[in-house]
């Protein structure tokens, strides 16, 4: 089960506020069930920014729409289609469904409206890999939907260690992708690249090394 809470409507419309249209995108599966990311959240948080921005005076386009799942590629046609027509995209589904968006749609902005507070998602049947690290203070908007606390081996939090390869491969594992050059990548690809130099407060970081659950009955299957 994934939990997440909305934001702060001052903080979502802070990383929208440069755009003109923007798609707030819901998720029937966990996010609507806990009551923070379905049609009726959606539809809640798109009167919020609406009042927001108009009172500011800002000439501002939100669209909705809701999909069964934001980390099923399955569900996707539809938000294929829309995509070219928006600047960003608002997400309302947990950390793992933010970066499934975000990796999809690379040349897009995606921000997150929740902060998760428990995610988990499935790979197969039995097999789940965790993609969040649940630390209730989503930053994906600030790193192009890549989380560098999950997706970084060393979990770092502000710009890249010394050890990354030439052909942007991580130091401890050459197989895996260095968070910050894939972070470094998609900034600059969407005109957003000045969030690189930004220093984010040190945290007290708990449980960091990303971790694939696989259930009992199906160890065989995967770990051979």
């Amino acid at each position: 089960m994934i939990v997440g809470e909305r934001k702060p409507l001052e903080e979502i419309a802070e990383m929208l506020k440069v755009y003109k249209k923007i798609l707030n995108v819901g998720c029937g599966g966990c996010t609507s069930i806990c009551l923070a990311g379905g049609q009726k959240e959606v539809a809640q948080l798109t009167r919020d920014l609406e009042g927001n921005f108009g009172n500011q005076g800002a000439d501002v386009q939100i669209h909705e729409l809701t999909i069964e799942r934001q980390c099923n590629a399955d569900f996707f046609a539809d938000l294929d289609v829309m995509v070219k027509d928006y600047d960003a995209i608002v997400s309302m589904a947990c950390g793992a469904g933010v970066q499934f968006v975000a990796d999809r749609y690379p040349q897009t902005p995606v921000f997150p409206a929740l902060n998760t507070t428990f995610v988990g998602f499935d790979k197969d049947v039995g097999w789940y890999e965790e993609n969040c690290r649940t630390c209730g203070d989503c930053v994906l908007g600030e790193t192009a939907g890549i989380c560098p606390v999950t997706r970084c081996a060393k979990s770092l939090f502000n710009g890249p260690c010394g050890g990354t390869r030439a052909d942007g491969t991580c130091e401890v594992d050459k197989t895996i992708p260095c968070a910050w050059y894939e972070i470094h990548k998609r900034l600059k690809a969407q005109g957003r690249l000045d969030l690189i130099h930004k220093v984010r407060p040190a945290r007290e970081w708990v449980n960091q090394t990303r971790r694939s659950v696989i259930q009992e009955p199906y160890k065989e299957r995967y770990t051979k």
